[in-house]
């Protein structure tokens, strides 16, 4: 692919992802900015809550032919909460989600929330995370949980691959998983960034998996390369 022909293409996934941006509800766009170089999207600029981030960064991956996105987008709260108010949120946030055992515990500073802990399964730790990303006034999340060890599970990798083809969202034929103990690791390809995340997901929740090394690459197929 010729130099000017790749700048092109990042012209229009700069476009793309700005019209996604527009579109999507939660996505306040006013103050963001976006930048393309070689299909890795930069998202820069504020926004007013840590959920807004995260959904301009989902926004940004669901457009085709994206292979990476930094998100730099800074959260400003349109009305400032002390650490105190932020952190007893947090707390009752935690509380009331079920899959989240007691032992968790949550620090804030300057709207800074820093989680710790034990848990057994990676999607305890993915809960805790989502548990307190909608409270008003949180900046960020450091998720510092770890997972316990656990003896990993019989025939595990045939039950991951199995899952990976169950799943409706992804094309899993080039997807190879393999296991040491209890890490998997995913390698090969897949067309979106979203099938990416969506087969480390089905991979994390195999029993006695305590971590995934996804090192899936997002390679677009060619027809879909050209961005309308």
């Amino acid at each position: 692919m010729t130099t000017a022909h790749l700048a092109d293409v990042d012209i229009r996934i700069r476009d793309s992802v700005l019209k996604q941006l527009e579109w999507d509800p939660e996505v306040d766009v006013s103050a963001i900015g976006v930048a393309a170089a070689d299909r890795a999207v930069t998202l820069t600029g504020f926004i007013d809550t840590y959920t807004g981030k995260l959904a301009a960064e989902r926004a940004a991956k669901r457009v085709r032919g994206v292979r990476a996105v930094a998100n730099d987008i800074a959260v400003r709260p349109r009305f400032e909460r002390n650490d105190a108010d932020i952190a007893h949120d947090v707390v009752r946030a935690l509380e009331l989600r079920s899959t989240v055992p007691d032992n968790v515990q949550a620090t804030v500073h300057s709207g800074h929330v820093t989680l710790t802990g034990q848990v057994m399964w990676e999607f305890q730790r993915r809960d805790a995370e989502k548990a307190v990303r909608h409270v008003r006034g949180v900046r960020d999340i450091a998720n510092r949980i770890t997972l316990a060890p656990m003896a990993a599970a019989r025939d595990v990798r045939h039950r991951i691959v199995e899952a990976l083809h169950r799943a409706a969202d992804l094309d899993a034929r080039h997807v190879v998983a393999h296991t040491a103990g209890d890490i998997v690791t995913l390698t090969g390809r897949v067309g979106t960034w979203l099938q990416r995340e969506i087969a480390e997901q089905a991979a994390g929740k195999a029993p006695g998996i305590r971590s995934v090394d996804n090192q899936l690459t997002v390679e677009p197929a060619e027809e879909e390369a050209e961005i309308c």
